[in-house]
């Protein structure tokens, strides 16, 4: 890429050439076909960007319908059902349609998530042959539409404790569906306001006066239009963002649904009332239940990142236009990206999001391995579960992070809606809270590097987790975690013996990694201390656990920024020799001293860091900065966002 804003790098790094389309195949990897689809249907319906600041909310949300059936009939949306249904049988190809979608508008793709993920999924995953013959076909295509009804105004990322009942009545071999209180009517749920006809409704059941925890229940919530007998439906009206998504409220009077209607992959009723299920431990059962529905959590930490790209994208093609101030001798104004500042605001942003990217990719992975059978037993779904649930709070706190940076990069240009920042700014927001509140699955993260993935894992709940860790000794903990045989290395690859954090080549990776994991070692183990001593004092497990709750998410923050370096160095070391490699390699280096220099109080606390050596890494990151500015705009060219998505013609040209 050339232009007449392109200046040279100041400093002694050998410039990569950058090849582009190369680059973009690397990051599209092996679902380029159908990123290529998205990106295509993206085009085609590149209007209802504008859509969404003319039209009122009804109308809005009516084209957003349309768009989303219209993008079905292309196989796009269908790619992770069965081939039998009418779907394309691969989930990974699901998830990368999915994720390249997030360059568009955000309705859309959560329309999208609503309907074929959450619905469509809970059916698949949930259900058995009866409920796939029935709904799929019709589903896949958009002819059924449907919701996604588990959170309630009570109860939001605490499942097991919903009050909506579904008790079973033998007499009639029927389930009937109950909200108990206010607090039990279901809330913000995706298309329930207008255009769902049926409802995947998470209860309480309740078999022979027995409770047997919370269940799935396929529930008909319209009939020709207006409310099924029995059931209340009320809009959620506008919210901050995502107003083409028809989000309302659901109450059930004693709504009566025939015995098939049950979810029963997990368990069954029945007809007599005898309550059957494989996984004997009701607590077993509910998260082996809840692991089926991870697919949500990937969907939108991917999503994070794709919008964070969109923002990425228009800030830094703004940057090497936009000329303000005489920067030298000749009088001639600089490009903003030419400042120091502004390279180091949008800079380790991007590197940041291409470290996302990369760790998506691993997480896309394994879930395409558990889902399709190729690595599918307990231990595998459980990694899969924690990676998932901390690649989806780092992935959506960083496009929160990563659109008000742009916005703020762009000035005043930045604040008129056809730049997209207003729409980012306000759709991607919910990211952060839906498919789990990010603070809650950083602390299922920490749960799962505290127990080690034991077989306890799925049976424990959080004092159970406190409890379990006071039967070990902290370095207990320690010899159980993968992360500790990986750091005795440290001394057999670094330089220095106890001293190789102070001598180490700041751009070596192996030097990156050890920070890191060190830094997680010595939390976990901080943590482990922490909950023992307070129950060693007779303390009430859960204030023991309220006390170190700050200890707990710092831990699982730690961890899951450790998994995206290791994501980042692994995905270079596999690229042949060349220019992006080179180019890659300076964004990893970028990431890893960056990240190290935004903890470097803990590092410098806890004795990992001299303060001259943190000084180093501030010269470094800005030396990095330098090198990558002459070939930025292809970095992010490399992510293949249609120019119809950037729609900011007076920033990006």
């Amino acid at each position: 890429m050339a232009t007449e804003n392109t200046t040279p790098a100041a400093s002694g790094d050998e410039q990569p050439e950058v090849d582009v389309r190369a680059l973009t195949a690397v990051l599209d990897g092996e679902y380029a076909g159908i990123r290529d689809l998205v990106r295509s249907n993206l085009v085609t319906y590149a209007s209802v960007l504008e859509d969404a600041e003319e039209l009122g909310v009804d109308a809005f949300r009516e084209r957003v319908r349309d768009v989303v059936v219209e993008m079905a009939a292309t196989g796009q949306t269908g790619m992770g059902f069965p081939r039998e249904y009418g779907g394309g049988g691969d989930v990974g190809a699901s998830i990368a349609a999915f994720e390249t979608l997030a360059f568009g508008d955000l309705s859309v793709l959560v329309k999208v998530g609503v309907q074929f993920g959450l619905f469509g999924g809970a059916i698949l995953q949930l259900g058995t042959e009866r409920h796939h013959e029935t709904l799929l076909p019709d589903l896949v295509t958009g002819r059924l539409m449907g919701c996604f009804a588990m959170t309630e105004t009570g109860h939001g990322s605490d499942v097991q404790s919903l009050g909506t009942l579904a008790r079973y009545d033998a007499a009639s071999q029927e389930f009937v569906i109950t909200t108990g209180s206010e607090q039990a009517r279901k809330d913000y749920i995706g298309n329930a306001a207008r255009h769902a006809e049926q409802a995947v409704v998470f209860a309480q059941l309740e078999v022979g006066g027995k409770s047997e925890g919370v269940h799935a229940f396929v529930v008909p919530i319209r009939s020709g239009g207006e409310p099924a007998p029995g059931v209340r439906i009320e809009d959620d009206g506008r919210k901050m963002g995502l107003n083409g998504v028809d989000n309302g409220r659901l109450w059930f009077d004693g709504v009566r649904v025939p015995r098939e209607a049950l979810l029963n992959r997990f368990a069954d009723v029945s007809p007599e009332g005898v309550y059957t299920s494989p996984i004997d431990n009701p607590d077993r059962r509910f998260f082996t239940m809840l692991g089926t529905l991870v697919q949500g959590r990937v969907c939108i930490g991917g999503a994070g990142v794709n919008a964070a790209k969109v923002a990425l994208a228009i800030a830094t093609k703004y940057a090497v236009r936009r000329r303000q101030f005489a920067g030298g001798s000749d009088g001639r104004e600089q490009v903003l990206l030419d400042y120091g500042m502004h390279q180091r605001r949008l800079l380790p942003l991007l590197a940041r999001t291409y470290a996302l990217h990369f760790a998506q990719d691993v997480v896309r992975t394994r879930l395409h391995e558990v889902f399709s059978g190729t690595e599918d037993d307990a231990a595998a779904r459980r990694r899969l579960e924690s990676r998932a649930a901390g690649t989806k709070a780092l992935g959506t706190w960083h496009a929160t992070r990563v659109v008000q940076e742009c916005r703020e990069a762009c000035g005043g240009a930045g604040y008129l809606a056809v730049n997209r920042f207003a729409a980012l700014k306000a759709d991607t927001d919910v990211f952060t809270t839906f498919e789990g509140d990010n603070h809650v699955l950083l602390q299922l993260v920490a749960k799962g590097l505290l127990t080690h993935y034991a077989s306890e894992f799925e049976d424990l709940d959080q004092l159970g987790m406190v409890r379990h860790i006071a039967g070990l000794a902290f370095e207990t903990v320690l010899e159980k975690t993968a992360v500790h045989t990986l750091l005795e290395r440290v001394h057999d690859l670094l330089p220095g013996g106890d001293e190789w954090d102070r001598e180490a080549g700041l751009r070596d990776p192996e030097y990156h990694l050890a920070m890191l994991r060190h830094r997680e070692e010595h939390m976990l183990a901080g943590v482990a201390r922490r909950l023992k001593r307070g129950i060693d004092r007779k303390g009430d497990p859960g204030v023991v656990f309220s006390q170190v709750q700050d200890h707990v998410i710092a831990v699982a923050h730690a961890h899951v920024e450790r998994l995206v370096l290791e994501a980042f160095v692994d995905k270079v070391r596999t690229l042949p020799e060349g220019g992006n490699k080179v180019a890659l390699g300076l964004l990893r280096d970028l990431f890893a001293l960056s990240t190290i220099e935004a903890d470097r109080a803990w590092f410098l606390e806890h004795g990992r860091l001299s303060a001259q050596r943190s000084k180093a890494i501030s010269r470094e990151v800005n030396e990095l900065c330098r090198t990558i500015r002459p070939f930025a705009v292809d970095l992010v060219d490399a992510w293949g966002i249609p120019s119809e998505m950037l729609r900011a013609t007076d920033l990006v040209g």
